[in-house]
């Protein structure tokens, strides 16, 4: 495995990989990593060779108040765990890489950025998609590899590729969940004993929606005063939203009818936590998937 620090010799590789006709694969990350992030390294090694994981701390996804100085940040622990895995490159620069003096220029997907997360963090997508954007610039993958939990983030990326042509294949995997449901984040290391086992409220409150439609509830407003009673009475957990949205153009629905996601955001203690539900039409029925 190869560790790289600088966008100029990842820009080199990426083309020498190019120009043998290799399937170049991406993954980018903040580091931290955990079974979520290798679920997705596992997929891009199994549809694509070489493959590039990139490890950044992006500081224009973060807002003022939020944990950018206190993100954790384990690059060499990282690294050792991506060489077992027998990932290809690393691409970890420093900001000034990514981001270098007099550094002007920001992407938006206008109409898709501004709610559910980009209403809780304003600016956040707006980070998220100009570095997403600067990754696909340096390395041009074939394919990049994102995982369902950041659902918006997802839906938004793959919008901002084809809007700009820029050849790449988004693929969305799948949510890993602990044994009790919490799906991993990185920033589960910030919750204590007691948060730990209140912030699974979030996935009990998901599974009873998929209870109450499997039971024949179609009913968005009745679904998600289900889940706002079950989130706002576990104590330490306080409900930032929960709405249940069009997969594609993300607005509110109210009825179950196709493809649509509940989405959650709360803080649990002093952290905050997000996951969702996937609700996809199976003839007369639908299939929920957490």
């Amino acid at each position: 495995m190869e560790l790289i620090h600088t966008v100029a010799w990842m820009k080199q590789v990426a083309a020498d990989a190019r120009r043998s006709d290799r399937l170049l694969g991406l993954v980018p990350t903040m580091g931290a990593l955990h079974e979520g992030h290798l679920s997705l390294v596992r997929e891009a090694q199994r549809q694509c060779s070489p493959v590039v994981v990139s490890i950044f701390v992006n500081p224009k996804q973060f807002g003022p108040s939020e944990d950018f100085q206190k993100y954790p940040r384990t690059l060499e622990a990282d690294a050792a765990t991506l060489d077992n895995l027998g990932v290809d490159y690393v691409f970890a620069p420093p900001p000034e890489e990514i981001y270098p003096p007099g550094f002007r220029t920001a992407v938006t997907v206008e109409g898709l950025s501004d709610r559910l997360e980009g209403r809780s963090r304003p600016g956040h997508f707006r980070g998220v998609t100009t570095v997403v954007l600067k990754l696909f610039e340096i390395v041009q993958p074939r394919f990049a590899f994102f995982g369902r939990k950041d659902a918006q983030q997802a839906r938004i990326i793959r919008q901002m590729t084809g809007d700009l042509d820029l050849g790449t294949e988004i693929v969305v995997c799948p949510i890993v969940r602990e044994p009790d449901g919490l799906a991993l984040s990185s920033r589960n290391a910030y919750l204590s004993a007691s948060d730990r086992r209140a912030a699974t409220v979030l996935y009990r409150s998901l599974a009873g929606v998929r209870r109450e439609i499997a039971a024949g509830e179609r009913d968005v407003v009745h679904l998600l005063a289900s889940v706002r009673k079950m989130i706002e009475a576990e104590p330490g957990v306080s409900l930032d939203y929960a709405e249940v949205v069009d997969a594609d153009s993300l607005d509110p629905v109210i009825a179950l009818r196709k493809t649509c996601c509940v989405l959650l955001a709360a803080r649990v203690g002093s952290t905050r936590l997000i996951d969702n539900a996937l609700i996809e039409p199976a003839g007369d029925s639908f299939n929920v998937t957490i």
